[in-house]
């Protein structure tokens, strides 16, 4: 039962993940309110009719990062955290936190300078993976086999006039199946995983990876699990690799889709994180 919990929606589009929250919700006789992220402003002060809860499903990492940390300031808790977002959004600040809590990761240089990135990708050898540091989709990710390639996009990257360009995330190139492996976490529970599997290199559903329901072993619930606690927990997407050593976490997503994990698993995941959100309200 809701108890009377309102949630809030905070979107850009009503994709199939958003519909299928708001059917979640409807199902279980939860009220929502719907925000839309191109019309909501926030002054200093509470607005009146505020929701007991807002889920965070903007396709901006900036817009979500700025109306999360609005909603703290009114009290009104979030799905995910500012916390959580902030860090989980941030693949700079992931790596290190996950590096930081002993998780295998691949290696990763971060430079601030074309220069001093041809330096790390040196040091990490070729091929390498360019990424930048906030970006999902596996956009404006880059495979660079050579100097010749590696200097070509640095300075592609250089003329673009986003600041976040001006960091450099270099990755190492893990030699995996041509799958990778996604799991969702809500709360302190692993609810389903799907290999993503792909002839590019880039294995992402949303380029067109085929995807499949993927076994929930201990080692992926378990390095999921403390990868997801590391940023602080919440609703999460963990995306691992399979590298000859055993498994490695690349990236932990703070505001996943989740129609192809849906499709592929029959999990109801709309549902939990609806369950998620108005237990986040109770509390």
């Amino acid at each position: 039962m809701s108890d009377g919990v309102r949630l809030g929606v905070f979107y850009t589009i009503v994709r199939p993940e958003e519909k299928a929250i708001l059917a979640a919700a409807e199902s279980r006789g939860v009220a929502v309110v719907r925000l839309d992220d191109a019309g909501v402003t926030f002054g200093l002060e509470p607005p009146p009719g505020l929701p007991d809860v807002v889920v965070n499903r903007s396709v901006s990492h900036t817009r979500g990062l700025y109306a999360v940390h609005c909603y703290a300031h009114y009290g009104v808790p979030t799905v995910n955290s500012p916390a959580v977002v902030e860090l989980a959004g941030d693949k700079v600040l992931c790596s290190l936190r996950l590096a930081g809590r002993g998780i295998p990761t691949p290696r990763t240089v971060v430079a601030l300078s074309p220069e001093a990135a041809m330096v790390a990708i040196d040091r990490i050898g070729y091929p390498a993976v360019l990424k930048p540091a906030v970006g999902s989709w596996g956009r404006l990710m880059a495979k660079v086999d050579n100097p010749e390639d590696a200097e070509q996009i640095l300075e592609h990257k250089s003329a673009l006039s986003s600041p976040i360009h001006s960091v450099f995330y270099v990755q190492e190139f893990v030699p995996k199946p041509q799958r990778d492996l996604r799991a969702f976490v809500v709360g302190g529970e692993v609810v389903a995983a799907m290999y993503r599997r792909s002839t590019e290199w880039r294995t992402n559903a949303a380029r067109g990876g085929s995807v499949a329901p993927a076994p929930l072993t201990p080692e992926l619930v378990e390095l999921s699990l403390r990868a997801a606690e590391a940023v602080g927990g919440g609703v999460l997407a963990v995306d691992l690799m399979e590298s000859p050593s055993g498994l490695v976490v690349h990236e932990v997503n703070p505001t996943p889709e989740f129609k192809a994990l849906a499709g592929a698993t029959g999990a109801d995941i709309a549902g939990r994180i609806v369950d998620y959100a108005v237990g986040v309200a109770r509390r």
